[in-house]
């Protein structure tokens, strides 16, 4: 199943029959003629195995990696097209363990790309007290705490604060939850999906837990080998009659937990 990107101006993410190997010429292509288009306000959930194509495909979302063949397409505009410091700056983008930079303050890490954009002081400030509130952490207790001086899930929420910080439309999230522990995972995810309604963001969430993706998404596309295999809303996903759908469903039955 691999459905084509339709053309429209609700959607903030296109791929166009695109293909992608780690070596120009080289055979073995980690993305295979994918087409898919997210609409504005979609939480899109790719799921998939270890391998299977989902960090790649955020990384031709951003521009870090180029398609060997086809377009990828940000706000109408191919992913070639843009200056890749503006696109970088137009997308938000959390991994695992956050990534803040550790001698920055927490406020200092929030409020970087509105520094780089040169925002006024007093601008960012309130931006930078503004999404930590929206994240739950106090700014008065926070603020001026370093990396080190914070939990896992802490840092992930601040994480979540720089992502946001100049309201971009578009947010990437490669398995942001997954080096947290479980009570704190399940936390992070029910906050998480509480903060997109909320915020109507554009996000594409990579993970290979079927749990997550079912309770997140309202979409989920399911990658095999680089390719599409299988696409639904979270109600109609476990309908899908194909085998890689059988077997992430078996998965949860064997932790029922997780």
């Amino acid at each position: 199943m691999n459905p084509k990107a339709r053309t429209t101006s609700e959607n903030l993410i296109e791929f166009r029959d695109v293909f992608f190997s780690a070596h120009r010429g080289a055979t073995g292509e980690i993305i295979s003629g994918v087409s898919l288009a997210v609409p504005h306000g979609e939480t899109l959930v790719l799921l998939g195995r270890s391998g299977s194509g989902k960090t790649t495909l955020l990384k031709l979302i951003n521009g870090m990696l180029a398609p060997t063949r086809g377009e990828v397409l940000v706000q109408q505009r191919c992913t070639t097209d843009w200056n890749l410091i503006q696109l970088r700056r137009s997308i938000g983008y959390v991994i695992q363990d956050a990534g803040l930079f550790p001698h920055f303050t927490v406020a200092e890490n929030v409020g970087l790309i509105p520094m780089l954009e040169k925002w006024e002081n007093a601008r960012i400030a309130a931006r930078v007290e503004e999404l930590l509130q929206l994240v739950g952490l106090d700014p008065t207790e926070f603020a001026k705490r370093l990396p080190r001086e914070l939990s896992g899930g802490q840092r992930q929420r601040v994480g979540v604060a720089r992502a946001l910080a100049a309201n971009p439309p578009i947010l990437l999230m490669d398995e942001p939850f997954g080096a947290l522990d479980p009570v704190t995972r399940t936390e992070m995810k029910r906050e998480f999906s509480a903060l997109a309604r909320r915020l109507r963001k554009t996000i594409v969430f990579v993970t290979h837990d079927l749990r997550e993706a079912l309770y997140l998404a309202s979409r989920i596309i399911l990658l095999e080998s680089g390719h599409i295999v299988a696409s639904g809303s979270p109600q109609t996903f476990m309908q899908i009659d194909h085998p890689e759908v059988r077997a992430f469903a078996a998965s949860l039955a064997v932790h029922p937990g997780a």
